[in-house]
């Protein structure tokens, strides 16, 4: 090696870049530019957030010939910014895990130097950030999740309140808020009105009226006009947040119709149903172009095996620790594929839940879901389940050895017969 050759390692990837520490009321921005004699400038400047000033960082930037920008940002504050930038610039959506400022020199001028510098040499990693239709998507599913949330704290507080009130009809019927449940709350609600036999029975509907005089025993309470007013807005709430989910369904419904194909082929995966379906496609988007391989969907949605090694030893393999509303949904859709009978999922899910316990088994099964969503979706394949019998028999011959071997110590030889089907 000559001496004066270039030993270092990093190069430089981006000859103008920007780096921005996105807060909710100010805007931190670092510009690197290289100059003639091949040195870096920075100009470092900080914004407003509103509308007007970001237009202004929008010129400052143009100004500058920046073609790429790199951002952290604390909660959804950078969502604004995104909106006035992404059609200008590659704008890159950096987590604050992955890189780390110098010790004891913590600002937020310093922040966005050492976003900017990193990104000049190709250090940072960027974010998902789906497309503009597929965030509104995101938008209404994530909102009918919470909205599902509160119908269902909602259903609690009845609960309560009718224990407070002796009222038991939640003892008898399992499912207070069906048809039925609904009847006798109506009756409830009815003022100055002595409740009979009879009246019930003609709110009860299907296997109930064989219990009717239970239930009759059930209304016995102290329900006064306390708990009939709160009982009565309560059952106004819940009868709103029915509808608004009901609407954001169909609003769903609409924006999805050209990927109802998708939607059908994810539908025959187990666990999975149109309202999974739709919540699937809102987080992952109906392309998955952003990722090359199943390994990358996985390791995105932290569903994966951690990857920990040291000295050649392997480490703990618990999976990222991430809350995403991927995770969560595929967990869900995993303890459901699991109670599904004669399929893949249900027989694997048993077979790791004896060694691995109920957890990491219920994760192992997600992980296998997502995979085949991945190729459900990328490459419009249709699922096709493997059947509960595919791990007996991709281990049948070891199986057979096995018993041919514990029968010879005993002094038997197993010879092979006919199957018998039932």
């Amino acid at each position: 090696m000559t001496l004066g050759q270039n030993t270092s390692i990093l190069r430089v990837m981006h000859e103008v870049c920007c780096g921005l520490d996105v807060h909710k009321e100010l805007i931190n921005a670092c510009v690197i530019t290289t100059n003639e004699n091949g040195h870096e400038d920075s100009e470092l400047k900080v914004f407003q957030t509103f509308t007007d000033d970001l237009f202004r960082l929008r010129d400052w930037l143009l100004d500058h010939n920046c073609p790429i920008i790199a951002m952290e940002s604390t909660g959804i504050y950078w969502r604004p910014v995104h909106n006035i930038l992404e059609v200008f610039f590659e704008v890159i959506l950096v987590n604050a895990r992955h890189f780390k400022n110098l010790p004891g020199k913590k600002t937020d001028m310093s922040d966005c130097q050492w976003i900017c510098g990193l990104l000049r040499v190709g250090l940072l990693k960027g974010s998902f950030i789906p497309q503009k239709h597929v965030r509104q998507w995101r938008d209404l599913t994530r909102y009918r999740r919470s909205k599902i949330e509160d119908l269902g704290d909602v259903k609690r507080q009845v609960h309560k309140l009718f224990e407070s009130a002796n009222i038991k009809i939640d003892s008898v019927a399992s499912h207070l808020f069906g048809r039925s449940g609904r009847n006798l709350m109506e009756l409830l609600l009815e003022k100055d009105r002595e409740l009979s036999l009879e009246d019930v029975r003609k709110c009860l509907k299907g296997t109930l009226k064989s219990k009717s005089e239970e239930l009759y025993r059930a209304v016995q309470g102290f329900f006064e006009e306390h708990h009939r007013w709160l009982l009565e807005k309560m059952l106004a709430h819940a009868d709103h947040l029915e509808h608004l989910i009901n609407d954001i369904q169909a609003r769903l419904r609409v924006l999805l119709e050209a990927h109802e194909d998708a939607i059908d082929r994810l539908n025959e995966i187990p666990g999975i149903n149109f309202i999974s379906a739709y919540a699937i496609i809102s987080e992952t988007g109906p392309t998955l172009s952003t990722f090359p391989n199943t390994a990358s969907l996985c390791s995105w949605a932290g569903v994966c095996p951690g990857n920990n090694e040291s000295a050649g030893k392997r480490h703990s393999g618990r999976s990222p620790v991430r809350r995403g509303n991927l995770k969560t949904i595929l967990i869900e859709v995993a303890w459901s594929a699991v109670r599904t009978k004669r399929s893949y999922y249900r027989a694997k899910f048993f077979s790791l839940r004896s060694r691995l316990g109920p957890k990491k088994a219920i994760m192992a099964i997600a992980h296998r879901i997502l995979k085949a969503i991945y190729h459900v979706i990328k490459h419009g394949e249709k699922f096709k389940d493997l059947g509960e019998d595919y791990l007996s028999d991709l281990h049948k011959k070891s199986k057979i050895n096995y018993l041919i071997r514990q029968a010879g110590k005993f002094g038997y030889m197993l010879t092979p017969c006919a199957v018998i089907e039932k």
